[in-house]
């Protein structure tokens, strides 16, 4: 995937990612030409109005416009509501500074969100070009560690859910964020990685995770080198905790309701109430019936299997540990459905992994060229069935 010394590996990565944004802008805007009139837009909306304003996107523009409300709304039976407060603030208020200077929420907020997915295809490339510069992948042709990180960058930024990316959601931002803390910590650079991990939670539920990385980067450094500068980790770990913690604490003191987060975000669930790993079994149970828990069990295994297998574990200790701890949350703490694709995009350092095994098969061209194409086709699949709407109600994204 890469020729060193033809054009600037930025620049490659740039020309990756903007490749790949145009062709999921085409499918948007084939898919928008069939949109029936919604909640959010008329019959076949505008490019910006289908990425700026379907689905969450418009819980973010009332955010940037008009904040959060000071009191959970309530139905009769006195359930809270779907609400501002399910969402978090650092996206919305990046946009605001592009809505003062005149531009309308549809064209800002997906702008913003390509230059963002763009600045994190850059620090994702950094994070796999180190990995693959450490001891634990020297088992590696050189052939293949050079090329894992763009070939990497091409796997995510074609991914089915990838499309995500150019819209008026978080994922750029904490994609951009999450990389950079990755980035900072495999660099032992525990200080500038606090910044973005501090922005995370107020971007997306997913700080909690990365204590998991921090700690496996500490276990590791101990190993290697018999220390390791524990005060400073242990500042960055507490930083990660009190990441994850801030935002349920903030909906509390401002509407003065200290489970004001969680009541939000059980007004999306099937049960009543936000509890950990029994929304796999429920879920299971409806699609699949009695063999579903047998699958979550399966896909339990999977993951497990995944997260032993060698190509993972060549990556280092923090993209392990973060892909662990990411997989772990997605366990506990989400209710699954047609948000994992989206949510999976995440887990970004086993496209590392999928690089590795293809660019290590007997015809890795072929390989690598199945795996964009196969996630091209799925890119159409996403936009075409789960971000397109037929109303009055759908599978939200």
């Amino acid at each position: 995937m890469s020729r060193p010394g033809r054009w600037p590996w930025w620049v490659q990565v740039l020309a990756v990612h903007a490749t790949a944004r145009g062709l999921s802008a085409v499918v948007f805007v084939l898919v928008a030409g069939t949109q029936a009139a919604s909640g959010w837009t008329d019959a076949s909306p505008s490019y910006p109005q289908y990425t700026g304003l379907m689905w969450d996107a418009s819980w973010y523009r009332a955010i940037a416009e008009h904040g959060y409300p000071s009191t959970l709304p309530r139905g009769d039976g006195g359930a809270v509501l779907q609400n501002s407060w399910a969402f978090y603030p650092l996206f919305p208020l990046l946009t605001r500074p592009l809505l003062a200077a005149g531009l309308p929420w549809e064209v800002a907020a997906p702008t913003l969100a390509v230059v963002l997915s763009g600045l994190a295809m850059l620090v994702v490339h950094r994070v796999l070009t180190h990995a693959m510069a450490q001891p634990a992948a020297g088992d590696l042709p050189g052939r293949v560690r050079r090329a894992v990180p763009l070939t990497g960058v091409a796997l995510l930024a074609t991914a089915a859910s990838a499309p995500v990316l150019q819209t008026a959601y978080t994922e750029a931002l904490a994609l951009l964020l999450l990389a950079s803390a990755l980035w900072a910590l495999q660099r032992e650079r525990y200080l500038l990685a606090a910044a973005p991990v501090l922005a995370l939670g107020l971007t997306r539920a997913v700080a909690l995770p990365l204590v998991v990385a921090v700690l496996a980067h500490g276990v590791a450094r101990w190993r290697r080198d018999g220390a390791t500068r524990w005060p400073a980790l242990a500042a960055l770990a507490a930083a990660t905790v009190a990441s994850g913690l801030a935002w349920p604490a903030v909906a509390g003191a401002v509407t003065g309701e200290p489970t004001a987060f969680t009541a939000t975000q059980s007004a999306w669930r099937g049960r009543a109430a936000v509890v950990p790993v029994l929304p796999w079994f429920d879920v299971s149970r409806w699609l699949l019936g009695d063999v579903g828990p047998v699958a979550v069990v399966l896909l339990v295994a999977i993951a497990v299997g995944l997260l032993a297998a060698r190509p993972v574990r060549r990556l280092g200790a923090e993209l392990w540990g973060w892909t662990a701890g990411y997989l772990g949350y997605l366990f506990v703490a989400v209710e699954p459905g047609t948000s994992l694709g989206r949510f999976a995009l995440l887990a970004f350092p086993v496209v590392g992994a999928l690089a590795q095994q293809a660019l290590g098969s007997r015809h890795p061209r072929a390989a690598v060229g199945a795996l964009v194409v196969l996630g091209v086709v799925g890119q159409v699949a996403w936009i075409g069935l789960v971000w397109g709407l037929v109303p009055p109600a759908g599978w939200p994204p």
